[in-house]
């Protein structure tokens, strides 16, 4: 048996077909992508842009590797990485910027196949969950998203942030107890 069929189907695919590949790799991870993403940045329209630079880059990138680094790639933690890269520079260059005129911001999209009463309540849960997110020290809501929202293990978060596993669990300790804290307050 060859190491390439000791891999996972995305890293086989891409090794076998870049550009089937990167759709099997997109297709793997989106979800778990644009559900950081608009965790991160608290706004639908912004998560769907985030997401779709993050995946342009990576083919971008992964269109450059050799063979051996492409079966060598952690396909989810590469790709919140990348993410996380895009959102910090995205929130530097808004730091930078005046305020926008609110009557000039898009409204967010819904999903038209959910019903109005389940897009109220998650409206209502993702509004306030965004806005206590937002509250947190940015590497704390970060490692609280991963670990909570999209569900990574603490050393891919490590992998991830390029930190230790020791600081990824103090990050969503504190940030849990932060938000613990700011939930008892509403």
């Amino acid at each position: 048996m060859s190491d390439i069929d000791c891999l996972d189907p995305v890293r086989k695919a891409l090794l076998d077909d870049l550009d089937g590949g990167f759709a099997e790799l997109f297709g793997a991870y989106r979800g778990a992508v644009f559900s950081t993403a608009l965790r991160l940045s608290g706004r639908w329209a912004d998560a769907e842009d985030l997401t779709a630079e993050t995946f342009l880059r990576a083919y971008r990138a992964v269109a450059g590797y050799d063979r051996e680094r492409i079966a060598a790639l952690q396909p989810r933690a590469w790709l919140l990485t990348i993410l996380l890269n895009i959102w910090r520079n995205c929130a530097r260059t808004k730091s930078r910027k005046p305020p926008p005129d609110l009557r000039e911001e898009p409204v967010d999209t819904v999903d038209p196949r959910e019903s109005v009463e389940d897009a109220a309540v998650r409206h209502e849960t993702g509004d306030e969950l965004a806005e206590m997110l937002g509250m947190l020290p940015e590497d704390q809501r970060v490692a609280v998203v991963l670990r909570h929202v999209v569900d990574l293990p603490v050393s891919e978060i490590a992998t991830v942030l390029r930190i230790p596993q020791g600081t990824v669990k103090s990050h969503v300790s504190r940030g849990l107890r932060r938000l613990r804290t700011l939930g008892g307050v509403r």
